[in-house]
């Protein structure tokens, strides 16, 4: 093979291209971001993913409630504005297709209406993560036929204790 032949084969590196690959090869390389980046990043995509499920999880309740007869419908709308006053740190859902209230991912309190299972009333209920316990007996349901102001107070003291 002659050296016009390999020339031809063999682009040759202008003085320009060296320059440019020495400078390069000089810069310091990125190693990507730091533990504390990272950290944050993650803190911020599970902030926002409990954004989004704390939406999610409202709409999901009002929907259900909307589903519901009156009077369990008004007594619905009435208690989810009295567990949000009482304990803003809950999250809606629904549970077992009823409005529910969640703490670290687990239900605290939910609502049954009487057409959910064909009751004479509807129910507000806890769960075990409810704090409300008294002595070795303590109720963890109630029944409900119309919310007065006494209720609204018992219900809105239950809640907070719960949660505490």
């Amino acid at each position: 093979m002659t050296a016009a032949t390999m020339a031809k084969r063999k682009p040759t590196m202008k003085a320009k291209d060296k320059a440019a690959k020495t400078t390069t090869a000089t810069k310091k390389r990125y190693e990507g971001f730091t533990d504390e980046e990272k950290a944050a990043m993650m803190d911020r995509v599970q902030e926002q993913k409990i954004a989004a499920r704390k939406a999610e999880g409202e709409s999901d309740l009002l929907a259900k409630i909307a589903e519901m007869q009156e009077p369990d419908r008004a007594m619905a709308k009435r208690l989810h504005a009295i567990v949000k006053a009482s304990a803003p740190a809950l999250s809606p859902t629904t549970w077992y297709g009823m409005p529910a209230y969640t703490k670290d991912g687990k239900v605290v309190c939910f609502f049954q209406s009487a057409q959910k299972f064909k009751t004479r009333y509807a129910t507000f209920g806890f769960s075990d993560r409810a704090k409300l316990d008294e002595g070795g007996m303590w109720p963890n349901a109630f029944a409900l036929m119309k919310l007065t102001a006494a209720e609204e107070a018992r219900i809105g003291a239950l809640v907070k204790k719960a949660v505490s």
